[in-house]
């Protein structure tokens, strides 16, 4: 399917899923839904997860999501199963009884997933997992928690062996205008692998096409090289301070959606099982929309600002004027430009979220080393719109890339949720 693009709103624009189909698979839970305890041991695990992913391993955003992704999965086909299989499983429901412990299962699912993407980690894991198996009485409950856990976490690894990750594909470089080509100051080239990996949800990255960019010689160009150009650079007088702590705020590679996906399930009171299925959805979409992005950033391999502004001489449009000397706020990433990564997984991931609570205007919150603020929302779209100019204003992105990007993580959204994770019966 190919996303139009949008001009003036972040609504969904899908025909063919109706407002009654998606409304059949939001947040509320069945009579089997474990209750949460005072600690919560899928949000325990997950930052853990966060931990191995980021603190110590420093996986890259594009990274980053298939490992969370892949923990995430386990531990929800894992509580799943031990609830009844109330809800579709990703990989399958392990045979479980329902008198397993929940909290040994999660550890279990979380640790084997962790220890087989990290194994120079495996001592540290392990003095986690033993710590929290010493809260779990002995017993049939806690080993049979064990056991579905670790079938669980088998499945995952399994299914993700030779998905894709991290080969050998390079990005095509030109010399022409509108072609990619490596950027400053480091002239890197990586992350091609990411179009090419096998998704989790959908049947093949290539069903997701955006639009492409506005055509060099056309008056959206050169309104999207104009404002970036005006807005994004390292010394712009017009930026406010708010903006650009904005930009720096979203840019912040350990990512403060995180925080709010935790922050989400505690103030939303959600129990373990609607915890569990809150982010296998979360992260489970928010990898397919990646690589459904990096699919098209190989197709449209389109140049970044950094490399069109000072070359906007050669573009062949008369509203465009080129600054040799322009250098944006934020280090351009090692990747074609459009659509924008961070606006896809962004516009998956609060489509998901005001799908799953049924609503848009719930408050939220994060914060950022990079910028060293906190940030506050009163709505997801309200998140969206901001990530959206953050990305023009710290002079890595045009604005199309971003509102494309947006409208195609939507649409990983919409196929997700209507094949995937729906209650059963």
């Amino acid at each position: 399917m190919t996303v139009r693009r949008r001009t003036t709103s972040l609504r969904v624009t899908s025909a063919v899923i109706t407002v009654g189909a998606l409304l059949a698979a939001t947040v509320p839970a069945p009579a089997t839904a474990v209750a949460a305890p005072a600690t919560n041991p899928v949000i325990a695990w997950d930052l853990h997860a966060q931990t191995a992913i980021w603190d110590v391993a420093a996986q890259q955003p594009n990274e980053q999501v298939r490992s969370f992704a892949m923990v995430n999965g386990a531990v929800y086909d894992a509580v799943n199963a031990i609830a009844g299989t109330p809800y579709q499983p990703h990989l399958g429901a392990p045979a479980a009884t329902g008198r397993e412990s929940v909290p040994a299962a999660v550890a279990t699912a979380a640790h084997g997933v962790l220890t087989s993407l990290f194994p120079d980690q495996r001592a540290r894991l392990r003095a986690q997992y033993d710590e929290a198996l010493d809260t779990i009485p002995d017993g049939p409950s806690k080993r049979g928690g064990v056991t579905v856990g670790a079938r669980a976490a088998t499945a995952m690894v399994e299914a993700r062996q030779d998905d894709g990750a991290f080969g050998d594909q390079q990005w095509v470089t030109g010399t022409r205008p509108g072609e990619w080509r490596p950027t400053p100051p480091l002239f890197l080239s990586q992350g091609a692998w990411t179009g090419h990996m096998r998704p989790f949800l959908l049947p093949a990255a290539a069903l997701f096409r955006a639009p492409g960019p506005p055509p060099l010689t056309s008056a959206a160009y050169a309104r999207d090289l104009n404002e970036v150009k005006t807005v994004g650079s390292a010394s712009s007088p017009v930026r406010t301070r708010d903006q650009t702590e904005a930009a720096l705020w979203w840019h912040d590679r350990r990512s403060a959606s995180w925080e709010i996906k935790r922050q989400l399930a505690t103030t939303q009171r959600l129990s373990v099982l609607q915890t569990a299925r809150f982010f296998a959805m979360t992260d489970l979409i928010v990898a397919d929309a990646g690589v459904a992005c990096f699919s098209q950033k190989e197709f449209w391999s389109y140049w970044r600002p950094v490399t069109a502004i000072p070359l906007a001489g050669a573009d062949g449009n008369p509203g465009t004027a080129a600054d040799p000397d322009w250098t944006p706020l934020l280090v351009t990433p090692p990747f074609p430009e459009y659509p924008s990564g961070h606006a896809c997984g962004t516009g998956s991931r609060m489509a998901l979220y005001r799908h799953f609570f049924g609503r848009d205007d719930v408050p939220f919150s994060g914060s950022s080393v990079d910028s060293g603020t906190t940030r506050h929302f009163t709505s997801f779209s309200q998140a969206l719109d901001e990530l959206i100019g953050a990305r023009v204003w710290g002079g890595v992105h045009f604005r199309s890339a971003d509102v494309d990007g947006a409208e195609l993580g939507e649409a990983v959204f919409r196929y997700a949720v209507r094949h995937h994770f729906r209650p059963r019966g």
